[in-house]
């Protein structure tokens, strides 16, 4: 059986890793990219509290024991069915079975404008182009005459309250506090301000109502103006217009405000359920075909448990390509499969030093503060691959945590006058 994963995220390499040395099989991994991203930590990235080298992991270096797995490093355009071809970049490629790991982009909504001037964060690419516009942003504010130009420069705004707003919200507020007053003097950051815009009544939507009320709390002790039931209409670059007809001037928007389903062309339209997901039945296998599989943020599966799908976490892609490996090398042998059912083992969100929100199902339990941090930060470290990686990462926020201070604030490329 020869199987080909499009996307080595969290769904897609843990399928190939579960089928790595498996008889009768054979794995082709294709990706835009030619290392694993870890997407939790972007943020940290986004904010020189990482390098991007310490979340990210060479794709050949995980697979150099693998006797079937097969590295391919292209663009995938397009899903022939009826050809049983995955159409990419570098050519054609034939399958026994096509799963569909591509993951989610942002979600711009259609919006041209706000695509084209705000920062998203879906990739590690995307980080280091929003830690180079912060730091750009600021050697620009220090030679700004104009007192209007330079409060916009001063502002930062921030779409979507979800973990991802929440906890870049948190990290620039502590940049300010600690960071930023030392590396420009000549600035005065009691002008900054962080707004957090959020479209619900609360932060955190998702998790309990207790970890909405901690993170608005923490948030708003950093110093972070949070904004709810806010929506943005548009933004050209300058001002962030809000819904009610307000606006924000502000030079640097980043924008977590949602996320919509990678799917190449060539899937049938009537499959694509809301926010651009694949449906899928129990077995992760896509509704009217035979060999084509979708899971991880791509896939929409309703159960009794989720009829609304299940949520988009790291989590869920996991277990579904742990699950679908189990159940192809089943059907290699002839064995009955197994339906998947989500175990949800928790959610969590930090928003800063020594403040982060917890929530675990059962037992229920909410925890925040302190010792929510420390689960938050065991956790993640836990899960970075490679122990050079985990060793880094941890060295760094051991640093970081004693000095209250980054060492990566680097602007690679030439320094001139451009548009965000």
């Amino acid at each position: 059986m020869k199987v080909v994963i499009a996307g080595a995220g969290f769904g897609g390499l843990k399928l190939a890793r579960k089928l790595s040395n498996k008889k009768g099989i054979e794995v082709v991994l294709v990706d835009r990219y030619n290392f694993h991203q870890f997407q939790p930590l972007f943020y940290q990235v986004a904010t020189a509290g990482l390098d991007a080298s310490n979340i990210s992991f060479p794709l050949r270096k995980i697979f150099q024991k693998s006797k079937n797995v097969r590295i391919r490093l292209a663009s995938i355009t397009e899903v022939k069915p009826t050809e049983n071809k995955l159409v990419t970049s570098i050519g054609d490629i034939d399958y026994d079975v096509l799963v569909l790991a591509t993951g989610a982009a942002t979600n711009f909504f259609g919006n041209r404008e706000l695509a084209d001037h705000s920062f998203p964060m879906k990739s590690t690419l995307d980080a280091l182009q929003l830690r180079r516009g912060l730091l750009l942003n600021f050697e620009k504010a220090l030679i700004e005459k104009d007192p209007l130009e330079l409060q916009s420069r001063m502002n930062i705004v921030v779409v979507g309250g979800g973990p991802t707003g929440t906890e870049v919200s948190g990290a620039l507020a502590e940049m300010k506090k600690h960071v930023l007053p030392k590396d420009y003097p000549e600035l005065d950051f009691s002008k900054m301000n962080i707004y957090l815009l959020e479209g619900a009544n609360k932060t955190l939507a998702a998790m309990s109502n207790q970890s909405s009320i901690d993170s608005c709390r923490y948030l708003e002790k950093l110093g972070v103006t949070v904004m709810t039931e806010t929506l943005v209409k548009d933004y050209d670059g300058k001002n962030v217009l809000l819904q009610d007809g307000k606006t924000i001037p502000s030079k640097t928007v980043i924008w977590a405000a949602g996320i919509k389903g990678n799917i190449p062309a060539g899937i049938d339209k009537n499959m694509i359920a809301r926010g651009n997901r694949i449906r899928v039945d129990r077995y992760s296998k896509v509704i009217n075909q035979e060999n084509i599989y979708a899971i991880g943020d791509l896939a929409y599966m309703e159960t009794p448990k989720y009829p609304n799908g299940h949520p988009q976490l790291a989590a869920a892609a996991i277990q579904q390509g742990k699950l679908l490996a189990e159940n192809l090398q089943n059907k290699v042998v002839a064995k009955p499969l197994e339906e998947f059912e989500y175990f949800d083992k928790g959610s969590m969100a930090t928003v800063g030093r020594n403040l982060a929100v917890v929530d675990i199902p059962k037992p229920r339990l909410h925890l925040g503060g302190f010792l929510a941090w420390l689960t938050w930060m065991t956790l993640h470290l836990m899960l970075i691959l490679g122990v050079k990686n985990r060793f880094f990462v941890f060295i760094n926020w051991l640093y970081s945590y004693a000095t209250y201070d980054q060492s990566l604030r680097l602007i690679f490329g030439e320094y001139k006058d451009e548009p965000q």
